[in-house]
């Protein structure tokens, strides 16, 4: 049996500003259970979307009575792999993250859409689902359950890291703002020059 989440949020700032404040939010004050994030893979297609994939390792707390599935010294970290879509033509940016490890205890897989909002100028709606499920006999429901309240926790410190990011992109030009998405975007066609066609994430195809 599989959890499933949705939710809506209406974010009040305009959606080139999200996006910026997207690759800037870590760290933050919120969001100190994130340890590392590294980019492992970044392009920019023919009709100027920007696909990367980075792997993120966050820190893994566990309840008291979860702790019998774990063997002595196994890691408690999890490592998140998060593949992102930027399309600036429909303005819209896609994510996706799963979890590699500790999937037989707990999977969690979660998509993101920010999209420009065409009924509230400088708003930025984001539609968020989120699927948790455990392959542990006869334990998978209180499993989900304790997930799905991490989830929610979690979900509460990303909003309030980004919206960190975003307010000190406060004081930032719009011109600041546009050479710093240039540059990326030359960084990026490098990267994806050296980068070999095999890299490319199933996630893209």
């Amino acid at each position: 049996m599989v959890k499933y989440f949705c939710s809506f949020t209406d974010i009040h700032s305009a959606w080139e500003h999200v996006v910026s404040a997207f690759w800037l939010r870590y760290p933050n004050p919120f969001s100190t259970h994130v340890l590392t994030e590294d980019v492992v893979y970044r392009e920019v297609t023919a009709d100027h979307q920007l696909l990367s994939r980075r792997l993120l390792m966050k820190t893994n707390r566990l309840p008291r009575w979860a702790e019998r599935f774990f063997p002595s010294g196994i890691s408690r970290s999890v490592y998140i792999v998060e593949d992102s879509i930027v399309d600036p033509i429909n303005r819209s940016m896609t994510i996706y993250t799963w979890n590699l490890n500790h999937t037989t205890l707990m999977s969690v897989e979660e998509r993101c859409i920010f999209t420009d909002s065409e009924e509230q100028p400088a708003t930025t709606q984001l539609k968020r689902e989120a699927w948790i499920s455990s392959r542990i006999y006869g334990f998978s429901r209180p499993i989900q359950e304790f997930g799905s309240a991490r989830f929610k926790s979690n979900q509460t410190k990303a909003m309030k890291g980004l919206e960190y990011a975003l307010t000190n992109l406060q004081g930032e030009a719009p011109q600041r703002l546009l050479r710093g998405s240039l540059k990326a975007k030359e960084a990026a066609k490098t990267r994806a020059t050296a980068a070999s066609p095999q890299q490319k994430p199933q996630h893209y195809v």
